[in-house]
């Protein structure tokens, strides 16, 4: 079942198209990942989902409904540009943020001790946020941001200023969050957290969508019959064993013989070529080059922007 239904979603600003007839469906309970470079349109349609602007045109649905006001209650959003009171104390600021979701005083202050606790930031409960980290005030956005458990949430560049380990961290409670029910829409120009994390994804590019689908389909529609293989040769080259159908990109020295790629036909080669490199080389590593989310993206908005 899809959560979110998007059906022809346009809307420009003073004459500048910023989406045009964009349609998509977020599955329930999925991490969806909606990428595109600068200035492409994603932050225009968070801000019609977040209900912050109005579509020119077209159709949001929300577990069958037509978008409302009150589904914005269902809602988690965190935004790429931060908005914490830099004079407030921390543990106020999260409360009254908490209350504005529609938390008692006394139940976001139970949530939040909890949360603080398990982001071990307890300490920093009565000092100013101005004295705390970026990464720092980020953990505090994401927590007041989920505190509600919306059914909802919209992360926006959740890992900007964190170190690794926190990076860790975050990716773990959003794992969490997607088994406990929510749907969530991650949007960041990092692919590697895209392929880590996400189930499906939307690419957009100057306004338009040009491409979506599981990471897995995407990934493997991609696939060229590349392969890379380490190994020490006996007699003959690479050169003198591969059929004329068979094309040599790159041969290299590694630290343990040499480092080829190849390219076959189609799949349907793969044991011809795996059969000649046994009987002519001693094989180290034998692998398909599968394209990464960040080579797939880099084509394709390449492919547009001609």
């Amino acid at each position: 079942m899809d959560f979110l239904v998007a059906e022809n979603i346009s809307k420009a600003f003073s004459g500048h198209k910023a989406l045009t007839d964009i349609s998509i469906s977020i599955p329930k309970q999925s991490i969806f990942g909606l990428l595109g470079p600068n200035g492409a349109g994603k932050t225009t349609f968070i801000r019609i989902i977040n209900q912050i602007i109005a579509a020119d045109q077209g159709k949001l649905f929300l577990e069958g409904e037509k978008l409302k006001p009150s589904h914005i209650e269902m809602i988690g959003y965190l935004p790429e540009e931060r908005g914490l009171y830099k004079k407030m104390k921390v543990g106020e600021q999260a409360i009254y943020l908490a209350m504005l979701k529609g938390l008692s005083e006394k139940e976001a202050r139970v949530k939040l001790k909890e949360w603080f606790t398990k982001f071990e930031i307890v300490e920093w409960w009565n000092k100013k946020v101005e004295e705390l980290s970026k990464g720092m005030q980020q953990k505090i956005q994401f927590i007041v941001t989920i505190l509600h458990n919306p059914k909802l949430l919209i992360f926006d560049e959740p890992f900007s200023g964190f170190d690794p380990i926190n990076t860790n961290l975050l990716k773990q409670e959003i794992l969490n969050l997607r088994e406990k029910g929510a749907t969530i829409i991650f949007s960041t120009h990092n692919m590697e957290s895209v392929e880590e994390i996400c189930d499906r994804i939307a690419l957009i590019n100057k306004s338009k969508k040009i491409l979506e689908g599981s990471v897995s389909e995407i990934k493997n529609n991609y696939r060229s019959n590349l392969f890379e293989v380490e190994y020490q040769p006996y007699d003959k080259t690479l050169n003198e064993i591969l059929p004329s159908n068979f094309n040599l990109l790159e041969k290299k020295k590694s630290g343990l013989g040499m480092i080829a790629k190849v390219n076959i036909p189609n799949e349907g080669y793969t044991n011809q070529l795996l059969e000649l490199l046994m009987n002519n080389a001693r094989i180290i590593r034998f692998q398909e080059v599968i394209p990464t989310m960040n080579q797939i993206f880099i084509q394709n908005v390449n492919s547009t922007d001609q």
